[in-house]
């Protein structure tokens, strides 16, 4: 059985960060690498990428990470971090927060391969409510 992609979730609140990890965690089944970048170092509101660059380590099992950050810096941190990793199988997606981090978790849990898992991500823009 290969690894399956990490997701590394990017907010400013670590509130918030906690709760969509909770969620996607439980809808994922437990079976995906995941983990949260959020807040600042003293957990304040913020990005650190400190935190970001500890996330994608951690989850990374060679089968590539998807980053789903939520607004503003947050995207512009997480953006740095992977340049300066600079590994085509680093992949920061334009997803909205929940929705994406719950698609790519559920699709990785599937076992999909990277390209998925950023593809669902990003068709969850897509989703509709009503």
């Amino acid at each position: 059985m290969r690894a399956s992609v990490g997701i590394v979730l990017v907010s400013h609140s670590p509130l918030l960060g906690a709760g969509v990890h909770e969620l996607a965690e439980q809808l994922g089944g437990g079976s995906v690498a995941l983990a949260v970048a959020a807040g600042t170092e003293d957990g304040e509101l913020g990005t650190s990428a400190e935190l970001i660059e500890a996330a994608v380590r951690q989850v990374d099992g060679g089968a590539g990470v998807v980053v789903v950050p939520d607004l503003g810096s947050s995207v512009l941190t997480a953006r740095l971090v992977l340049d300066e990793l600079a590994r085509e199988e680093l992949v920061l997606v334009d997803a909205p927060f929940v929705e994406g981090a719950v698609a790519a978790v559920v699709t990785a849990s599937t076992g999909a391969r990277l390209a998925e898992v950023v593809r669902a991500a990003q068709e969850a823009w897509q989703a509709r409510k009503l």
